[in-house]
């Protein structure tokens, strides 16, 4: 049993709080190397952080793109990895008076410092300061790492967040209190997959009822759409990938029609449009991918489609667009954790998801524990896994 914790399960961060912990972290020394399991000192929270427990994390297709080295900005090692996860605040730095040890928290990759001029608008979910950066590779504090390797030498951060490790330090901006009585073991999905693309359908696009819905890709992110979608009330939802078991899992989260690109002679658009009397009221791009993003945009009804993108590209190609064919009605937008500002309203959406209005069981698909975390990798890598739920604890 961890030293967090009494021999009957109780919570007791004395042995720990204002210390360096000694823990387990999967270290990334180079792009594509193997995940090392090493002995990572952790230091404890300084102003506005707190340090927290990790029981649960999971993978997601960004922290693949990281570990492969694709996008030159994610290139700082060594490094851990990982933004999707749930635990509780082993304790907390000067200045923190919202949370304290003991409370059930979520990290979030896309913070809210709720002071920011971005903060205070509701015309954006991003925050000056704590937005989602992939440059950033330390605390917003004082510039510096809060993970070193035994020998003193720094790892570090990712994405706000780093939850590869048994405990990670976090501004206070990136965690998200929840309701103690929430399953952990669920709730690390909102950190991104899920409440990306619920957030995409009802915040975003803001889905209508009786519309039609477009998803490219099915991962955790676009079923989390389509999830989404159906809870707005769409008739139509169309789900398009080029491997067929994701459209088993698909039917259970609201999918009503499927399409193989790799089945077709023509382009999906086409075969879109004449399902649908001219296109979809919505379309949804979730993988990244500039020549699926064109056919996403034009699978759209001109005159009001609306795309949302939600793949990560990581390639240099610009848009595949003229900019005269945005003069047909047809609209263009990305979306940052489908658009929830994560500390005022994630809460709620956790809340929602307690009472059971989103499944979050169908999209845990393996369970290991997080000395296999190569495996989980390779799960993605293969196409067999939605989310694999990663156990820190004992």
């Amino acid at each position: 049993m961890d030293s967090l914790f009494t021999a009957n399960g109780k919570f007791n961060p004395n042995e720990t709080r204002g210390k360096v912990i000694s823990c387990k972290g999967a270290v990334v020394w180079g792009p594509g190397q193997p995940f090392v399991m090493e002995k990572v000192q952790v230091d404890p929270p300084q102003k506005m952080e707190v340090r927290v427990k990790i029981l649960f994390t999971s993978i997601c297709h960004t922290d693949l793109s990281a570990w492969k080295g694709e996008n030159e900005a994610q290139r700082a090692y060594p490094r851990i990895l990982g933004h999707e996860a749930a635990g509780i605040i082993e304790s907390v730095g000067e200045g923190v008076v919202d949370m304290k040890e003991g409370d059930h928290v979520i990290p979030i990759f896309n913070g809210e410092c709720g002071d920011c001029a971005y903060c205070k608008s509701e015309k954006t979910n991003l925050c000056q300061r704590f937005r989602v950066n992939p440059m950033k590779v330390a605390m917003e504090n004082d510039g510096k790492t809060r993970f070193w390797t035994l020998d003193g030498r720094p790892i570090y951060h990712f994405l706000n967040t780093s939850t590869f490790i048994e405990y990670t330090v976090l501004d206070l901006a990136c965690v998200v209190k929840i309701d103690p009585h929430a399953h952990l073991r669920n709730m690390s999905l909102l950190s991104c997959g899920v409440s990306t693309g619920v957030g995409a359908a009802w915040k975003t696009a803001n889905v209508q009822t009786g519309s039609s819905v477009a998803i490219f890709g099915l991962g955790a992110v676009g079923l989390a759409v389509a999830e989404g979608a159906r809870l707005r009330g769409a008739s139509r939802i169309i789900g398009i990938d080029i491997n067929p078991s994701k459209f088993i899992k698909g039917k259970l989260l609201g999918i009503t029609d499927f399409i193989n690109p790799k089945d077709l002679e023509r382009p999906v658009h086409e075969i879109i449009a004449e399902m649908t009397g001219g296109g979809v009221d919505y379309s949804f791009e979730c993988t990244g991918d500039s020549a699926v993003l064109r056919e996403a945009f034009f699978s759209t009804h001109d005159g009001w489609g609306l795309t949302v993108i939600l793949g990560v590209h990581t390639s240099p190609k610009m848009l595949p667009f003229h900019p005269m064919e945005l003069f047909d009605g047809r609209k263009l937008v990305g979306s940052v954790f489908g658009d929830f500002k994560g500390k005022t309203q994630l809460p709620h959406f956790a809340e929602q998801c307690m009472r059971g209005k989103v499944n979050l069981d169908e999209f845990i698909t393996h369970e290991l524990p997080f000395t296999k975390i190569s495996e989980a990798f390779q799960l993605l890598m293969d196409g067999k896994s939605l989310r694999c739920l990663l156990h820190l604890s004992d």
